[in-house]
């Protein structure tokens, strides 16, 4: 079982719940209108990815958390790539809103 609580910032908490629950709706309800995703450095289609990845994606477990509860660190799994380490680190705005979301494979 995922120990959620390890993720300090609630807005990322409840973001990352809404990804592991497959809520499409409720995971984006969390993001400003046109957020910039990054995989690996590469900026990616958003809502693309967030369609295609949902309910197909999800942290297996949460490792660790760091930059205040905003960088989410784990082992990953992936019905298309297999299960590998990865990280998910959510920028907010002003009003609290995901506006930038970068993603990818981690070491540690």
């Amino acid at each position: 079982m995922t120990d959620y609580n390890l993720i300090g910032n609630p807005v990322v908490r409840q973001a990352v719940e809404a990804w592991q629950a497959a809520d499409l709706k409720k995971w984006l309800s969390f993001f400003t209108e046109k957020p910039l995703l990054l995989d690996d450095g590469q900026p990616r289609d958003f809502k693309r990815f967030c369609e295609t990845a949902i309910g197909h994606e999800h942290f297996k477990s949460i490792d660790k958390v760091e930059e205040e509860g905003t960088a989410v660190y784990g082992q990953w799994h992936s019905d298309s790539w297999g299960d590998f380490k990865t990280y998910f680190r959510f920028h907010l705005d002003e009003q609290g809103k995901v506006s930038k979301l970068e993603i990818g494979q981690a070491k540690y």
